[in-house]
């Protein structure tokens, strides 16, 4: 008798793949690339801070960012839509994603632009986010 425990890898599931993040900057290439990881993670979660009032769900899990540029001088422009364009904080909410995304370290301006091409729907919602408004 052998005190060997045998495995069977065939058997072991992969580990889970870590979460793609929902947004990618467009860089310009003159960034170092950890610096483009490192303002990307805080911009997430700079974004994961703002709320839609009438929605518990952030906007970042929302899908409501829908592109992120950040040039070679850390100046970031931002396109992001709203559920509805008749949204009553439709006239606030830049402003707030705007003071969220200037919290980031190293960030030197923000341009913050509403758009409502391509609609947005359900389907730009994560799966916490559909999750948290029993969206299944």
């Amino acid at each position: 008798m052998t005190d060997e425990l045998e495995i069977d890898e065939s058997k072991i599931a992969p580990a889970p793949a870590l979460p793609e993040p929902r947004i990618t900057p467009n860089v310009g290439g003159g960034l170092p690339e950890a610096e483009v990881e490192r303002i990307t993670s805080d911009l997430i979660g700079a974004l994961k801070t703002v709320y839609d009032p009438e929605i518990p769900v952030d906007i970042y899990e929302l899908g409501l960012i829908y592109k992120v540029d950040l040039d070679d001088d850390r100046n970031l422009t931002i396109d992001m839509t709203l559920t509805a364009p008749g949204c009553p904080v439709a006239g606030e909410m830049p402003g707030w994603v705007e003071n969220a995304a200037r919290a980031v370290e190293g960030v030197q301006d923000v341009t913050v632009n509403m758009v409502f091409d391509p609609p947005w729907d359900a389907s730009r919602m994560s799966e916490e986010a559909q999750v948290a408004l029993n969206w299944w």
